[in-house]
């Protein structure tokens, strides 16, 4: 499928529900961290927790693109890319939200700990 217009467009909406994800597991996390669990306790219990809303959002946008993606009726060369690259990338996105951010955060965490400490 070639790059078009509606297509970059899929991917501004992308990058807005990949950040609005990421966003709700690092305050959560940070939370967590406030009431005085460890840095991987929080990770971990703030990853487990956030699955569920992380999870959904994903699933309402990719199915309500759904329809848009499969459709064949007129103006379906301007919808199918929008919906193609959202619904690709949500897919990509949510595994790297709850897979790769806790595993940057704890890294990213414990290297601040360490410069404070020296």
């Amino acid at each position: 499928m070639p790059f078009s217009i509606s297509a970059g467009i899929g991917f501004i909406a992308l990058a807005g529900i990949a950040v609005l994800n990421g966003v709700v597991m690092v305050t959560f996390i940070n939370q967590l961290r406030e009431e005085g669990l460890s840095l991987h306790e929080a990770t971990l219990q703030g990853a487990m927790a956030r699955l569920r809303p992380v999870l959904m959002t994903a699933a309402v946008a990719g199915i309500g693109f759904m329809p848009m993606a499969l459709s064949h009726s007129a103006g379906a060369e301007v919808q199918r890319p929008l919906a193609t690259v959202v619904i690709g990338g949500l897919i990509t996105a949510t595994a790297l939200t709850l897979l790769i951010l806790p595993t940057l955060y704890a890294w990213f965490e414990r290297e601040k700990a360490t410069e404070i400490e020296v």
